[in-house]
């Protein structure tokens, strides 16, 4: 049942849109409605958001590792789905969003991060879902739950916190990038030594290419450049999309308070 089968969706056909087009209604209401709401309501978002990402993060795990050889089950974790990606990141964020006290610099840091640099992912992966795509039902779902709640959430904090969009808040942004980052290039250099499967998190490993769009021609099956410069690219590339991003909601939140200004 969980292992369900379907044709692999194409970009742009009817399951895509479908997704897509729910994400745009939810993060319009979200918001709309959830704009100012206050700091128990904007916590329960968080906590449900997070319970709801693990849920299909587990489905995902044991989908990927739980098999069958000729009718006898067996269980073979597959590395490379690790769950340490930059899309990742909510279901060890979100945590700190929901616990932190409103106003304290871990619950800006945080939300800063995901409405930046999570967000940025997220769009990516929902305007150009090519490598996301699978036969199985249940992952093509949890893919676009997945990438849609960075969307959602992104979009709903840079609005609840449009007033502090300020350099320094995305300063802290890059902060909690730069932790993430090293996390996963400890990782990159730990858990090879334990398995001799891919594992590629934040795709910066030094001991696998990278596949991600873009950077794989620079550190791919031939890598053109050194380790280090694609690294410095990939930290100076992700950051000016996490700007952009920025930048956006600055503008947007400013060309709102103008025209209530004017009304």
């Amino acid at each position: 049942m969980l292992d369900a089968q379907m044709e692999t969706p194409a970009p742009y056909g009817v399951f895509h849109l479908s997704a897509f087009a729910a994400v745009i209604l939810i993060t319009v209401l979200l918001c709309v409605k959830g704009r100012d709401v206050k700091d128990g309501a904007f916590r329960g978002i968080c906590a449900f958001a997070w319970a709801v990402l693990i849920v299909f993060e587990t489905y995902k795990q044991i989908n990927f590792s739980f098999n069958y050889n000729g009718g006898e089950p067996y269980w073979d974790y597959q590395w490379y789905a690790f769950p340490f990606q930059l899309c990742s990141a909510p279901i060890y964020i979100l945590p700190f969003v929901f616990l932190s006290r409103e106003g304290s610099a871990v619950r800006l840091a945080t939300v800063a991060f995901m409405g930046t640099y999570v967000l940025f992912a997220g769009l990516a992966v929902m305007f150009y879902p090519v490598s996301v795509f699978i036969t199985t039902i249940g992952i093509n779902i949890q893919t676009m739950v997945w990438h849609g709640t960075q969307v959602i959430l992104g979009c709903f904090f840079l609005t609840r916190y449009r007033k502090e969009l300020s350099a320094r808040f995305f300063a802290r942004g890059i902060f909690v990038f730069l932790l993430m980052v090293g996390a996963a290039l400890a990782l990159d250099m730990l858990i090879p030594n334990i398995t001799d499967e891919t594992f590629n998190m934040y795709y910066i490993s030094p001991k696998f290419p990278s596949t991600l769009p873009i950077l794989s021609m620079l550190y791919g099956e031939t890598p053109v450049v050194p380790w280090w410069l694609f690294l410095v690219i990939y930290l100076v590339g992700y950051t000016i999309a996490a700007f952009l991003v920025f930048i956006a909601a600055k503008w947007l939140a400013g060309s709102k308070r103008g025209k209530k200004k004017k009304a």
